[in-house]
């Protein structure tokens, strides 16, 4: 439907009222980000490693000193040829931020299950400085609910974004019919499904990691800068399939 051309001052009338709603729409959001601040922690235990550029680190070590820490759980498993493309557009986002969040006692890191010389050459690639750890062979994924097995996926056992999936089809692996997303990786739609995205929040206190909070698919909405962007476009998302690409695999 094409928007009706009206005058300035109807415009503003418009607009205006418009502008309550963002205003109630923000007091909300500032009233839910207290929520998440304010939930329960639980004590991290286990000892999780992880290869990165500096060698091998635990959980704590990710916080490169300072008393907070955010992961971005991005989609490149071990068989991947590529980084997911949606996470690879999340994740431009991410080095003008590092710095901010680095002085304001909040590391931000990227963390995947694909080895990491993988990780180093599409880093690279991607032209990306923020931190990008490896857990290849690590429970850090598993239990983070960010990376399922075979079985999960044939039984249904999925859990993820806080819902159990429904089983794949008998017979059906997933792998006909190739999504997009999982030519763009290098592998085929099963194995692609197989890792989700989200965001982890740990803190550290007193020398002991603590989680605070996850949030995965929608919920990482908000992170993905193009995104915000479109939704103050005259056309918004204006969605029609899968438009967007890594961002040096455009054509202009």
């Amino acid at each position: 439907m094409k928007n009706p051309v009206v005058s300035r001052d109807e415009w503003l009338a418009a607009r205006l009222a418009l502008l309550e709603d963002e205003k109630q729409l923000t007091r909300r959001s500032d009233e839910i980000a207290q929520r998440r601040q304010a939930l329960p922690w639980v004590r991290i235990d286990k000892d999780y490693q992880f290869d990165t550029d500096e060698g091998r680190a635990s959980l704590a070590d990710l916080f490169k000193g300072r008393s907070q820490l955010i992961i971005y759980h991005f989609m490149f498993g071990p068989d991947y040829k590529a980084g997911c493309p949606s996470c690879s557009a999340i994740a431009d986002g991410f080095n003008g931020s590092v710095v901010h969040l680095a002085n304001h006692d909040v590391t931000l890191a990227a963390v995947s299950r694909a080895p990491l010389a993988k990780l180093q050459a599409f880093k690279q690639r991607m032209g990306w400085t923020f931190p990008w750890a490896s857990s290849f062979g690590s429970d850090f994924n598993p239990d983070f609910h960010v990376t399922f097995t075979e079985e999960q996926q044939r039984k249904g056992t999925i859990e993820y974004n806080y819902v159990r999936e429904e089983p794949a089809p008998a017979g059906d692996d997933g792998s006909e019919g190739e999504d997009i997303f999982a030519t763009m990786a290098g592998t085929d739609t099963a194995t692609y499904a197989r890792e989700r995205p989200g965001i982890s929040a740990f803190v550290l206190e007193d020398g002991v990691v603590y989680h605070t909070y996850s949030a995965y698919a929608r919920g990482v909405d908000g992170i993905w800068a193009m995104y915000q962007w479109l939704d103050r476009a005259p056309k918004g998302r204006n969605e029609k399939g899968v438009w967007w690409r890594r961002h040096d695999e455009y054509n202009n």
